[in-house]
């Protein structure tokens, strides 16, 4: 069987800012049609990994490739066409505070679609019904949960048929049934629409419910990469040592929980 193609390349990608160095030579290639995620301390990079991909950050050295394009030393308008593939939703969902459901899912389809506002409605309406919010065009993102807000979030982020989809920590701030909704929606995605998926968290359930590939970022660089299975068994002392770290804490916040509930 052949190798699935490449969706996103960071070919020895180093990233400083103010003179302190972040990424320090980070190579990844993420196939075509998989959930990829990346796993890391705070500060270790995994979001500036991210803004990589999708040309909100420039390299200080080494190269990007979206969808077989290098887009390292693109001009911002060049960017756009990128970004209509290239889908980031952010850690806040960035929705319009002033704007309805509606309108910040169709914001997209004005700029780039010259569609009927016949043509907007059935898109959005479908959107929503992809994320399991039918029927809430009319609701301002003031009334929605914050589960209700990362899912509008996805919607406006698959509006325009991207092929491949970057989340910023799709499930911080979340509890735990709306994270494991949101991480069966990246799954569903994936599955229905054949869309690559890159997702950085530090979520374990999510990461090791989610993901087909797994890459641990420490240090900037990788320390290591494979499937999640092979990732849980890693014999690697850091890798170990972070995952039962998370597991810990997860542990804790439950407990928490359950105390705060009863």
């Amino acid at each position: 069987m052949s190798e699935a193609a490449a969706a996103i390349e960071l070919r020895d990608v180093h990233k400083a800012f103010r003179g302190k160095p972040v990424l320090r030579g980070v190579s990844l290639r993420i196939p075509e049609g998989c959930t990829f995620t990346i796993l890391g301390g705070s500060g270790s990079g995994k979001s500036v990994c991210l803004k990589h991909m999708t040309g909100l950050l420039k390299p200080d050295a080494g190269r990007v490739l979206a969808l077989g394009q290098e887009i390292t030393r693109l001009a911002e308008r060049e960017l756009v066409a990128v970004r209509r593939e290239v889908s980031m939703i952010f850690q806040s969902a960035a929705l319009f505070d002033s704007l309805s459901v509606y309108e910040n899912i169709a914001y997209g389809l004005r700029e780039h679609r010259a569609w009927s506002e016949a043509q907007i409605a059935a898109r959005v309406a479908a959107c929503l019904e992809a994320v399991g919010l039918p029927g809430a065009e009319r609701l301002m993102p003031a009334e929605l949960s914050g589960g209700m807000r990362k899912r509008v979030g996805v919607a406006r982020g698959i509006a325009l048929e991207p092929r491949v989809i970057l989340y910023d920590e799709p499930t911080t701030g979340l509890d735990p049934a709306n994270q494991r909704r949101i991480g069966e929606l990246i799954r569903s995605l994936q599955a229905r629409l054949r869309i690559t998926s890159v997702v950085v968290t530090h979520e374990l359930e999510l990461c090791f419910s989610i993901s087909d590939r797994v890459a641990f970022l420490r240090g900037g660089r990788i320390e290591a990469e494979g499937t999640a299975a092979e990732m849980r068994a890693s014999a690697d002392p850091h890798v170990q040592a972070f995952l039962a770290g998370l597991q810990e804490g997860a542990e804790s916040a439950r407990e928490a929980g359950g105390l705060h509930g009863a």
